[in-house]
């Protein structure tokens, strides 16, 4: 080929590869998959289990490109509290991917000599849009905002309150994030979570042993009195995409690794009213739960007491109890050795990855899914801190 070109479509060729270069700048920046993890390093644990503090001030938010699941990248880092206290469910992306809500459960404050943990009441609003990433807003919510979700349509979020018996309802617009209304309960709420066809959304409430249904219809959240008995001390609540069925993660007898047993709740959400169908066992100390977005595979991360050294029942690697889903029927199929003390648990968009948060070793385990088969990569994704919390955009 002659290497000759005229004026005009050497401009052309130019321009092309202008407008393909920015395009695929667009894309990279609106199409990737972010995950939101929170990094606590205020709580920390001895021998016995017992709760060592440190004071608040180096806590993070890191938003994580996961366009290689095998080689997750961190593209922003946010000077912002969180806390490993209650579910690892405190942070969510909305469906736009757009903006992302941080629940900030409990703080660390001096008491005379020795230091305590405290209910907080902040929720961070932050513009995943921004270059990087960065704080838009801070939202006053209800006392120890835990468990939070946003609606199917990005234009709702709910924030369980554990230390107000109550949840809050906010309105989304971008990011101007206001609470509109607060629906109460007679005990503590740990997580609420929308089905994906937008109708409900699914109150956790540990103490009472029990999943509230709540009904939503446009902008209004309300609390019918219809509630389900769990397991004991249910923590964390998935639903499948085509919102028929939910899983809970139910701590057995003392709501957390004592060598109990422990399992995971099938809600049939078909049924009038919906009801409790099932109890699958799991492992021991069961806390992060999520869900393939192809409904197929749903994963509990199981604590095994791996915070616990002089516990009878102590083992230094938690695992994750791999749930078969066939229609209404859950099974466990696989339990799979990760790191210490696995909170969350996250499926890519494409459901062929999943990723545990460890804790205690301070990274994230990447396995690979392939059907309802799900094997270890080997690789570790480390972190900065202790990742108490952990979501995956759409």
């Amino acid at each position: 080929m002659p290497a000759y070109r005229t004026v005009g479509s050497s401009f052309g060729l130019s321009l092309g590869a202008a407008i393909l270069l920015c395009s695929a700048g667009l894309n990279l920046a609106h199409a990737k998959p972010f995950m939101i993890v929170g990094l606590d390093e205020k709580v920390l644990w001895d021998d016995d289990g017992k709760t060592v503090l440190s004071l608040p001030g180096k806590d993070q938010v890191l938003i994580v490109d996961l366009a290689d699941p095998e080689s997750p990248k961190i593209v922003a880092t946010l000077p912002l509290e969180n806390s490993v206290v209650g579910p690892p469910v405190n942070v969510d992306i909305d469906p736009s991917g757009a903006v992302a809500l941080v629940a900030n459960s409990v703080d660390v404050v001096k008491d005379g000599g020795a230091l305590k943990q405290v209910p907080d009441n902040k929720i961070f609003v932050i513009d995943l849009k921004a270059t990087p990433p960065k704080l838009a807003a801070t939202v006053t919510g209800g006392k120890q905002p835990s468990g939070l979700s946003f609606s199917p349509s990005g234009k709702m979020a709910l924030v369980a309150n554990r230390a107000d018996n109550s949840v809050s309802v906010l309105s989304v617009n971008g990011t101007d994030v206001k609470v509109t209304d607060t629906i109460t309960f007679p005990d503590s709420v740990a997580h609420v979570l929308f089905t994906p066809d937008g109708k409900r959304a699914l109150a956790v409430r540990f103490p009472a042993h029990k999943v509230s249904v709540l009904d939503i219809a446009g902008d209004k959240v309300t609390y019918n009195k219809v509630d389900l008995p769990t397991g004991q001390w249910p923590y964390n609540v998935v639903v499948t995409p085509n919102s028929k069925i939910a899983l809970t993660s139910d701590n057995g007898g003392a709501g957390s690794s004592d060598g109990s047993v422990d399992t995971t709740s099938v809600i049939d959400l078909e049924a009038t009213p919906p009801r409790i169908i099932d109890r699958v066992v799991v492992g021991d100390g069961p806390e992060g739960l999520a869900m393939s977005p192809k409904g197929d595979v749903a994963v509990a991360a199981i604590q095994r007491g791996s915070n616990m050294k002089k516990a009878f029942f102590y083992q230094k690697n938690g695992s994750l109890s791999i749930l078969k889903i066939d229609g209404k029927k859950v099974t466990k199929t696989q339990d799979i050795e990760v790191g210490g003390l696995p909170e969350a648990v996250v499926f890519t968009p494409d459901g062929k990855y999943l990723l545990a948060g460890n804790y205690l070793t301070q990274d994230f385990s990447i396995l690979r899914v392939d059907g309802s088969k799900v094997t270890d990569t080997g690789k570790r994704f480390k972190l900065p801190g202790h990742p108490a919390s952990a979501r995956m955009g759409h």
